[in-house]
């Protein structure tokens, strides 16, 4: 039935975005809502082909390690496929005891609270933990659920510089007079692939007595001796008030979770509505997450491979000519700075069998277009060296190198 025509002005912005989503499909500049399977592995198929897959996060490959599949498996035959409930009235099966549990003593904080997605992880926990008379200082890349959360605290909202600790430090001293101070920060930033200067937002922090969050969600499972993220790799496990992350990335599923001390922990379990008025994660998500941890205390090789991966792949682009950001992760961000040649570039690596994802204003500063391509620990070198003649290949031609 076709909405009264008073109402029609509603849908006109919808009807504008498919207009302009059927211009770029037409012009092959759409690389968007693609159709894979599997979605996260090496190698998946999209329309028929077989293609390489360079631009999931399933950056130590559990998404399909047996033991995982194996365990979220036999999990779904136990407690069936989900709880039907909230956590705070019917919903909490053992398992998600058992993994907050377990994930505050992978992030080295009293105890966490798990939250059915990532998003809701770091934007039930600003929200929350902030209120009206308190600032939240907020890096100017944050991811979006961040943004989100500083937007229903209904607390001074102050955006620093990316990374910039001059920029936060004047915001810090305009901040003085608030109730609370919160820093927000990712640990890795997903575009740019860039880590948090951790070190000094803690030392900043302690300067001018506020709390730190940090958004983990791609430095879990690549950062650290031991992948436990951006705080291990400072050295500084147990001395952040709030480290949030997501499972849909290293933990191969879907959810999220905060770990901070148990009061905390049980406040926002009542304060967060993104907790109370949610259904909990399936059983077998909390069974996997459990599995991935388990594979990556006994496989440590895993992330070894990663980073080796990363630094073999990094060094081919660079040798070839191509400009990339700075970064020590898997993600590795080929920059381009025009929107038409990072759309042909897309394309021509797909017309070539490789899969990466076109980064485009406003997910960029203007002129900041990009290719960004994440790895995983599970390709062979067979698989990284035919990338990079794909990048070579499509590079020339597009006139890029």
């Amino acid at each position: 039935m076709r909405p009264k025509e008073a109402a029609v002005g509603l849908f006109d912005k919808c009807a504008n975005v498919t207009e302009r989503v059927n211009y770029t499909r037409a012009r092959n500049e759409f690389f968007y809502l693609r159709e894979f399977e599997p979605t996260a592995t090496p190698v998946v198929r999209m329309a028929g082909r077989e293609l390489l897959m360079l631009g999931a996060n399933n950056y130590l490959g559990l998404a399909n390690h047996p033991k995982v599949i194996s365990a979220a498996t036999e999990a779904m035959r136990k407690y069936g496929t989900g709880a039907c409930s909230s956590r705070v009235l019917t919903g909490t099966c053992p398992l998600h005891s058992i993994l907050e549990r377990r994930l505050a003593r992978f992030k080295g904080t009293e105890d966490a609270i798990l939250f059915s997605a990532g998003f809701m992880a770091m934007m039930g926990t600003v929200a929350a933990m902030t209120e009206k008379g308190d600032v939240v200082l907020s890096d100017e890349l944050n991811h979006a659920s961040i943004v989100d959360g500083c937007r229903l605290s209904r607390a001074d909202v102050r955006i620093y510089r990316h990374n910039d600790m001059a920029s936060l430090e004047e915001e810090l001293v305009k901040a003085t007079g608030a109730k609370n101070r919160l820093i927000v920060t990712d640990g890795v930033f997903s575009m740019k692939g860039t880590v948090a200067d951790l070190p000094r937002i803690r030392a900043l922090a302690d300067k001018y007595d506020a709390a730190v969050m940090v958004d983990d969600a791609h430095g879990t499972g690549v950062l650290g001796e031991h992948g436990h993220g951006t705080a291990e790799h400072f050295g500084l496990e147990g001395k952040v008030e709030f480290v949030a992350g997501t499972f849909s990335k290293t933990f191969a599923s879907y959810g999220g979770f905060t770990g901070s001390t148990r009061d905390a922990a049980m406040y926002m379990k009542f304060a967060a509505r993104p907790f109370m008025f949610t259904a909990s994660p399936p059983p077998s998500v909390a069974a996997t997450v459990l599995a991935c941890l388990d594979v990556m205390e006994q496989e440590p090789q895993l992330l070894e491979q990663l980073r080796s991966h990363s630094r073999f792949f990094k060094d081919g682009l660079r040798r070839a000519g191509f400009r990339l950001e700075e970064t020590i992760t898997p993600i590795i961000p080929v920059l381009i700075g025009d929107d038409e040649r990072t759309f042909k570039m897309t394309g021509g690596l797909q017309d070539e069998g490789v899969i990466v994802n076109p980064v485009v204003p406003p997910a960029v500063p203007k002129d900041g277009s990009l290719i960004r391509v994440s790895l995983m620990a599970t390709f062979t070198s067979g698989q990284l060296e035919q990338a990079l003649d794909k990048f070579l290949k499509v590079g020339h031609a597009v006139g890029i190198i």
